[in-house]
């Protein structure tokens, strides 16, 4: 006889919400734990989501691989997007070619060698063995700064890893698809042809809806400053749906357009970039809590040591040649090479993309599954607290530079002007220089100065100190001017035209 459904009531309802309020309290006290342990938080995120599965305290059964892609696809694009809002373009500018030819080539090489480790040393037939090659190469940032927060490191450095690990997922995703897709694999000129296409796609859209959304923003006074974040994660994930739809690389247009409108100087962006962060914190939740009920502990056992010995060849043969030889046009010095190495941590896209073979059924793919899992936990336990280390032995941490201000803006669209709202952080240069000092450009003032909770209309000669918070006022013409000078202070204090500190960070 047939069971009867029970339908969804309140009370059911009650209990969904405590679970999920409760699985996202435990996530938060994560976050505390890995920032003192050093560890990247995914680990305790899927470590969460194992206890709650079938093998652990909550025996949840859960194999639908599926709904898993396609709610880490969302969640990635949440994750882009706040990577892009979060890259500066200063920093990332001249690391741009480095960056762009690792994505490309050294996904490349990466794929190659790492295909031939899994081939010839586990035994994997070609396409599953070219399926976790390509899976494995592309990197995360968020589990690299996660642990490199605390070790200040010179901008070419952060910006070749920002922007590779924003350019590289949308050539690995095209590789996975292509080498699972039922049939021959396409010959190598036509998947090369493919990808320069998609990317070429995703690039344009991704500029051109970051471009028109911050235009946009910049124009238009919304009634509420709540409405800028939500705006600006709007435009971002149109980006990607724009890109997605026009078979171009919509995980590529995602990135650029929040990139773009990071750069944009919109009304209201530390709560812009607050909001983002949240998103971006919830969505690793998510997809990591769902990634580990999605694996069955006991059937890792056997795909434990094919994922060391592949996680070995990539470690240490694949991704050092792969960024010794994509770096040879450029003049980096053999220390931040050796960095760039090790800093090759995988995170939550690996494991995303291991479910696309499973969703395409091909043989053996809850084999590849388990062995990337078992790889980027293994091998980010391996690399992850050794990042801090490493850096400093190669002497890279770089604590000299000024912190940046806190910028804030707000449109007076009637009075065609701009509100600047200035938090000045401890380290910056601006401590102790005199309003007068700052030299703003006519048309700018400084109208207000909050200390320790309390605000007084500064004098000429009033002398700024850290953790004061400004407001400026200045008109329409001359608000980029107004903000320019500001960070040029922020950076280089009261002689930063004369030291030759125009507002942008010098590359080291």
């Amino acid at each position: 006889m047939r069971r009867k459904e029970r339908p969804l009531t309140v009370h059911h309802l009650n209990q969904l919400l405590l679970v999920c309020s409760l699985v996202l309290l435990v996530a938060v006290a994560a976050v505390r734990i890995s920032s003192r342990s050093g560890l990247p938080s995914l680990l305790l995120y899927l470590g969460i989501g194992i206890a709650m599965g079938q093998d652990g305290i909550g025996d949840v059964h859960f194999d639908n691989a599926e709904l898993t892609q396609v709610i880490g696809y969302a969640a990635l694009v949440v994750i882009l997007a706040e990577g892009g809002l979060g890259t500066k373009w200063k920093e990332i500018r001249p690391a741009l070619p480095a960056a762009a030819v690792l994505s490309t080539v050294g996904v490349a090489i990466s794929v190659g060698v790492t295909a031939a480790g899994a081939h010839y040393l586990v035994g994997l037939e070609w396409r599953q063995a070219l399926i976790i090659g390509a899976v494995v190469s592309s990197t995360d940032a968020a589990a690299v700064f996660s642990v490199l927060r605390k070790v200040p490191l010179p901008s070419r450095v952060t910006g070749v890893l920002e922007a590779e690990s924003g350019f590289n997922d949308a050539p690995v995703v095209i590789l996975v698809v292509a080498f699972s897709t039922a049939g021959p694999v396409d010959d190598w000129y036509l998947l090369i042809g493919k990808i320069a296409l998609e990317l070429a796609i995703g690039a344009a859209i991704g500029i051109a809806v970051g471009w028109l959304g911050a235009y946009g923003l910049r124009h238009v006074a919304l009634p509420a400053s709540g409405l800028y974040p939500i705006a600006v994660m709007a435009i971002a994930v149109t980006a990607y749906a724009a890109g997605a739809m026009a078979h171009g690389s919509g995980f590529l247009a995602v990135y650029l357009a929040a990139m773009v409108l990071g750069n944009a100087r919109l009304p209201h962006w530390p709560a812009t970039r607050g909001f983002a962060e949240g998103l971006g914190w919830l969505a690793q939740i998510g997809m990591f809590v769902l990634l580990g009920l999605l694996v069955t502990p006991h059937d890792l056992l056997d795909d434990t040591w094919p994922a060391i010995v592949i996680g070995l060849v990539l470690t240490v043969v694949a991704r050092p040649l792969e960024v010794v030889l994509s770096l040879l046009p450029f003049r980096v010095p053999w220390q931040e090479k050796a960095l760039l190495s090790w800093a090759g941590l995988r995170g939550a896209v690996p494991i995303i993309l291991a479910t696309i073979p499973m969703v395409n059924g091909v043989e053996d793919s809850q084999r590849i599954f388990n062995i990337v899992f078992v790889l980027v936990v293994v091998y980010t336990l391996i690399q992850g607290p050794t990042l801090p280390w490493m850096a400093r032995k190669l002497r890279l941490g770089d604590s000299s530079e000024a912190a940046d201000l806190g910028v804030e803006s707000a449109p007076l669209e009637r009075l065609q002007g701009h509100l600047l709202s200035v938090a000045i952080p401890t380290g910056s240069r601006m401590h102790g220089v005199e309003v007068a000092e700052l030299r703003l450009p006519t048309g700018s003032a400084v109208t207000l100065v909050v200390r320790e909770g309390e605000s007084f209309v500064p004098l000429p000669t009033t002398v700024l100190r850290r953790g004061d918070e400004l407001l400026v006022v200045a008109t329409d013409p001359v608000r980029d001017a107004a903000e320019k000078r500001l960070r040029a202070v922020g950076h280089g204090g009261k002689l930063a035209s004369w030291l030759g500190t125009d507002g942008e960070k010098h590359q080291s």
